[in-house]
C-alpha cells in the first residue's frame, strides 16, 4: 500500500494506531516506525483517553518536509522448516532428554553436619550428634564420610527399584530394633571407657516400605577387640603411630587392657519395625569385600523378603488379636468377681447394721421400762427429794435420748442401697 506522508498522518489523526496497523496488514509497533522515520507525529493514549471522556484535546503539529511517498510492505512470513524423514519415511523423533539420576538421597542432604555437631566424646567412641531425628548411622568421626558414601548409594538403589526410604513418622509407631555393635559377638563388651558406654541411636527408625510391609535399616560401624595402652593420660590402640613412635623408656610406666573400639567397617540390619514381629537380616563387610558390591544383592533379598514378612506380620496380628481377646475375658472375669464380693460385702453390712439396730432397741426398751418404773416410783415421794429426783430424771432421758422403734429402722441402710450389682 502506498500512502502520501500527509495522507498517512491523516490516518494515524483518526485512529490509534493498534487500531490502523491491522488494516495496513502489520503491527502497531512497525506503524510507529514507520511514522519516526518519516517525521509524522502521531497523538498518543493521552489524546485519546481525553477524547474519549469529551473533553478538549490537541493533536500534534505535522512539521515541514517534503510530502513523499511511502510505501507499507506487510512482513513475508516464512514458511516452517519440514521435518526431516529417515530412510525408513517416518519423521525422525526428537532425542528425549534422559533424567539425570540424583548423585545425592534427599535424606542425606545436610546431615554430616549434624552428625559433627556432637557431645564431647572420648577417645575411640563413636559420635553422639545433639540432633535426634536423623538417619539411622552409627559412626565414629573418622569413618562418618565412609558411611555416609555407603548410605547414599544403598538409599539410591531402594529408590530406583521403587521404595521410598524415609524417617517413619511418630504416628506410624515403629519402633528401632537394638542392634549389637560388635563385629565378633562376645558375651562380654568393653565399649568406652568405663566399659558400660551407651552407643547414640536415632528417636525414630530409618524405614521403607514394600507395599504395606514396612522395613527398617540401620548402617552402624562394627568394634573390635584391640588392645589399648595408657599413655599419657589417654588410651591408645598398640598399632597406632603415636605408641609406635614413643621410646621404650617413655612407655614405662604404663600399661595395656583391652577394649572394644571403631574398627572402620560396617554392618547393615534390615528388621521388622512392627511390635512383635521378630525378623531381622545382616550382611557386614570384611577387609576384603566393601558393602558396596552387596548393593544390588541386599535390595533383591529385601524385595524377596516381603512374603515371608508379611507372613509374620499377620501371625503377630492375629496373636495381638488373641491376647487382647484374652485380656478382655480377664478383665470381664474380675469384674464379675468384683461385683459378687461387694454385693456379698453389702449383704453382711447391712444385716450387721440391722443385727446392731436391734439389739440398741433392746437395751432402749431396758432403758425406758427403767425410766417408767422410776417416774411410778416418784408418785410416793414427796417434798424436795421428788423435785430433785424429777430433775435429775429429765437429765437422764435428755442424755439417754429417744426409744421410737422408727427412729432406729430408718436409719439402717439396705442391701439395694449399698451396692446395685451390675449383672443381677
Amino acid at each position: 500500500m502506498q500512502l502520501t506522508r500527509l495522507e498517512l498522518y491523516t490516518r494515524v489523526c483518526k485512529s490509534p494506531l493498534s487500531k490502523l496497523a491491522p488494516e495496513f496488514g502489520i503491527s502497531g509497533i512497525a506503524l510507529a516506525t514507520i511514522c519516526k522515520r518519516y517525521a509524522i507525529p502521531y497523538p498518543g493514549s493521552g489524546y485519546w483517553t481525553r477524547l474519549s471522556l469529551g473533553q478538549d484535546a490537541e493533536l500534534p503539529v505535522l512539521p515541514e518536509a517534503p510530502n513523499q511517498t511511502i510505501e507499507i510492505v506487510p512482513p513475508v512470513t516464512k514458511p516452517r522448516k519440514k521435518r526431516t524423514i529417515d530412510e525408513g519415511g517416518s519423521p525422525k523423533p526428537k532425542r528425549a532428554e534422559r533424567a539425570r539420576p540424583p548423585t545425592r538421597h534427599p535424606l542425606l542432604y545436610g546431615v554430616e553436619e549434624h552428625f559433627r555437631k556432637t557431645r564431647a566424646l572420648e577417645s575411640g567412641e563413636f559420635l553422639r550428634p545433639y540432633k535426634r531425628i536423623l538417619p539411622d548411622l552409627i559412626s565414629s568421626e573418622a569413618a562418618l564420610a565412609k558411611a555416609l558414601r555407603l548410605a547414599n548409594e544403598l538409599y539410591l538403589a531402594l529408590t530406583e527399584a521403587g521404595y521410598r526410604v524415609h524417617i517413619a513418622p511418630a504416628a506410624d509407631k515403629l519402633r528401632r530394633m537394638h542392634v549389637r555393635e560388635q563385629e565378633v559377638e562376645m558375651k562380654d563388651r568393653l565399649y568406652g571407657r568405663y566399659r558400660s558406654g551407651t552407643i547414640w541411636s536415632p528417636d525414630r527408625p530409618t524405614v521403607f516400605h514394600i507395599d504395606t510391609v514396612p522395613v527398617g535399616i540401620a548402617l552402624l560401624e562394627m568394634t573390635e577387640r584391640v588392645t589399648v595402652r595408657y599413655f599419657n593420660g589417654d588410651y591408645h590402640r598398640e598399632d597406632s603411630a603415636i605408641i609406635r613412635s614413643a621410646k621404650s623408656w617413655q612407655l614405662t610406666h604404663s600399661w595395656t587392657a583391652e577394649r572394644d573400639m571403631p574398627s572402620g567397617r560396617f554392618k547393615l540390619f534390615a528388621y521388622s519395625p512392627r511390635n512383635g514381629v521378630d525378623w531381622s537380616i545382616s550382611w557386614q563387610e570384611t577387609v576384603q569385600e566393601s558393602l558396596s558390591v552387596l548393593t544390588q544383592a541386599i535390595v533383591a533379598t529385601l524385595t524377596a523378603s516381603k512374603d515371608n514378612l508379611q507372613g509374620l506380620m499377620n501371625a503377630a496380628d492375629e496373636a495381638a488379636a488373641q491376647r487382647k481377646q484374652e485380656t478382655a475375658e480377664r478383665w470381664e472375669r474380675y469384674r464379675r468377681e468384683e461385683d459378687a464380693r461387694k454385693v456379698a460385702q453389702a449383704q453382711t453390712d447391712s444385716r450387721k447394721q440391722l443385727a446392731d439396730i436391734i439389739d440398741a432397741w433392746g437395751r432402749a426398751i431396758t432403758i425406758e421400762r427403767f425410766f417408767t418404773d422410776a417416774e411410778q416410783r416418784l408418785e410416793g415421794t414427796e417434798g424436795e427429794r421428788r423435785l430433785r429426783l424429777e430433775d435429775r430424771l429429765r437429765l437422764a432421758r435428755e442424755m439417754m435420748g429417744g426409744v421410737d422403734p422408727r427412729d432406729f429402722i430408718e436409719s439402717w441402710v439396705a442391701l439395694e442401697e449399698r451396692y446395685r450389682s451390675e449383672y443381677r
